[in-house]
């Protein structure tokens, strides 16, 4: 990948000039392409022309991923109290702080909606003693990929509610961390923790 400076310039075809025409890389504000937003100070290839941006180098796509996500509304879920206190001990189980609990629930998602955790099982732990109790604390996740990994296992396990995806995950985390301890994934999320404390 070439990295470019602010100030460096080659030529680029521009669609708005129709032609081939020199670009100069400067810092600019660029629309997202869906419309949700605008990311702001990215490194971007201006048509000396016409002055629109007509390049985005592919090292700037880390800054607006990042100011994407930033963007994305969160996936709220209530939860039981005890939910809380099932992550906040598998965490310490990992040697994790309580605020890697949105992060594990979200390995697990990943894991789950790509196949590398079998799925059956998960509608089982919502009839579970444990799945009972009062919505009263709240779960919430951001992240780019996660609405459409939920839809996926909603679909795989025909689970109605992302709410109850989220739950039957806390109690899948419990089972494999606490209850019956699977050392070979203790051990990955382990080294997980380590990266990212």
């Amino acid at each position: 990948m070439n990295i470019f400076k602010v100030g460096d310039s080659q030529k680029a075809i521009c669609e708005s000039c129709q032609s081939v025409e020199n670009v100069t890389f400067q810092l600019r504000n660029v629309p997202f392409n869906d419309g949700s937003g605008i990311a702001t100070n990215i490194l971007a290839g201006v048509c000396n022309k016409c002055n629109e941006v007509i390049l985005i180098p592919q090292q700037s796509a880390p800054l607006i991923n990042k100011q994407l996500r930033a963007t994305r509304k969160p996936i709220e879920s209530k939860v039981p109290a005890h939910f809380v206190d099932m992550l906040n001990n598998a965490c310490a189980e990992l040697g994790a702080q309580p605020d890697f609990s949105n992060a594990l629930i979200k390995y697990y998602v990943h894991m789950l909606s790509h196949e590398a955790m079998p799925t059956d099982e998960l509608k089982t732990y919502l009839k579970s003693n444990l799945a009972a109790g009062k919505s009263d604390k709240r779960i919430s996740l951001k992240s780019s990929i996660l609405r459409d990994e939920l839809a996926t296992l909603r679909s795989k396990t025909h689970i109605k509610s992302t709410s109850s995806v989220i739950k039957a995950i806390v109690l899948k985390i419990h089972d494999d961390i606490q209850v019956h301890p699977q050392p070979n994934l203790i051990n990955q999320l382990k080294g997980v923790v380590a990266a990212v404390s």
